[in-house]
């Protein structure tokens, strides 16, 4: 007996063609998933990018000293890709623009860096540099746009206003500071205001200088070392190494000019030399570090009067330590748990625990593996912490334990000549946080 009843004709020829039709249907699916996969392994391989400033030309007029000059083994701009997930560097290419690029800063959106060229000679002038280049979005290649005076010799520091129209310029050797407009296209635009800083040297031999101790720096005039906005844009503070001296300006943007806050400014301790300073994220506290001193200085900042404080003071070394040091760097970690300093000479980063009212608790000092740490930093995620060995011709990669605040080498050197500073730019993002 048959159950199966004969098909309709319109069943049978669907029947037939079904094989088909599902093999059409799987290559379609197959096609998409692969096609977002594509579109997905694309996107994942905007690298995350490193630039490294360094030193590559002597200055003409300056005499090398203990603390300031390199040989110049740099050779400009590098570019490395960074890998996220270990930290390690794979260089991508060399911007040389003939000076030395010690201070890099990349603006909000990602498509624009700027180098402070610490030289004496732009043009005619016996004075320093500072260059603009665009970001390719795709491989983070640089392509230099101009180059403009820094209205002084040894510039050292740039960073840029909040509102993105501004760039700040700290000469080390002249003392003066400088603000340069930002154009529509990212050029640089000639300097809206220079201001010369004014007052009296403080003493060869810090205040607060590790026992033994020959440390001897910049208190032969006036050096500017440092210059920043606050997170509002309303006050620009500076730093003055050879004043011992923190400088707060009011800011117009409209104009771009700096006028005295009052107070104008506030002294540290004579001899000790501030050279760099981070703002914890809350905005309410500062921390400075003296560069022959050896100490950090917890400041209380006022934002709606851009007054400041001090509060605290804390050595950047061992308890046990004697002999001379020279500080550097100073960073507040991302969640404003932490903060970090170095050492040169002692070759170290200090390693502090931020307490409830700021205050700081040292809690380890790192060996950073190479010679004279000058700057450091953290890549955008706060995994990892780059260290620019200027000496030893190297940056060193540490991994950070985000709970307990301390390093742990990762075994990674990164050969480069006279490294001076290094930032990070991540082509996924539309922002640099």
């Amino acid at each position: 007996m048959r159950f199966q009843k004969e098909l309709p004709e319109c069943a049978r020829r669907l029947a037939h063609r079904l094989p088909s039709l599902c093999a059409l249907v799987a290559t379609v699916c197959t096609s998409t998933v692969h096609g977002q996969s594509d579109q997905n392994r694309s996107a994942a391989t905007r690298p995350l990018m490193a630039y490294v400033g360094t030193f590559s030309s002597p200055l003409g007029d300056v005499l090398p000293t203990q603390v300031d000059l390199p040989p110049g083994n740099g050779r400009g701009i590098h570019l490395f890709d960074v890998d996220r997930g270990t930290g390690t560097m794979r260089p991508v290419g060399t911007v040389d623009i003939g000076s030395s690029p010690d201070c890099l800063v990349i603006n909000a959106t990602g498509d624009r860096l700027y180098s402070s060229n610490e030289t004496d000679r732009f043009g005619d002038t016996k004075h320093g540099s500072i260059s603009s280049f665009s970001i390719n979005r795709d491989d983070g290649q640089l392509t230099l746009l101009n180059t403009v005076d820094s209205e002084g010799d040894g510039p050292t520091y740039v960073s840029i206003h909040p509102s993105g129209k501004f760039l700040f310029v700290a000469n080390y050797f002249s003392g003066s500071i400088a603000v340069l407009p930002i154009l529509a296209d990212g050029r640089l635009g000639q300097a809206t205001d220079v201001q010369h800083d004014i007052g009296t040297i403080g003493p060869t031999k810090a205040t607060h200088a590790p026992p033994g101790s020959f440390a001897i720096s910049g208190h032969d005039r006036t050096h500017a070392h440092m210059i920043q906005a606050d997170s509002s844009g309303r006050f620009v503070l500076h730093v003055d190494l050879g004043l011992d001296t923190i400088f707060v300006w009011k800011f117009d943007e409209a104009s771009g000019t700096l006028t005295p806050n009052q107070p104008p400014s506030v002294q540290l301790p004579p001899g000790d030399g501030p050279r760099h300073f981070n703002f914890h994220p809350n905005g309410r506290w500062l921390y400075s570090i003296q560069e022959e001193g050896s100490t950090i200085v917890l400041f209380d900042y006022d934002a709606t009067a851009g007054r400041l404080r001090a509060r605290q003071t804390v050595s950047s070394l061992p308890p046990s330590f004697t002999g001379s040091n020279f500080c550097s760097e100073i960073l507040v970690s991302h969640d404003g748990k932490f903060v970090y300093a170095g050492n040169r000479l002692h070759d170290s980063v200090g390693i502090f625990a931020v307490g409830p009212t700021g205050e700081l608790t040292q809690i380890g000092n790192e060996w950073t593996r190479g010679d004279y740490p000058r700057s450091f930093n953290f890549d955008p995620s706060g995994q990892f912490l780059y260290v620019c060995n200027q000496r030893a011709d190297n940056v060193t990669v540490f991994n950070v334990n985000r709970q307990t605040g301390h390093l742990d080498f990762t075994g990674q050197y990164v050969p480069v000549g006279n490294p001076s500073s290094i930032v990070f730019l991540d082509l996924e993002k539309t922002e640099v946080k």
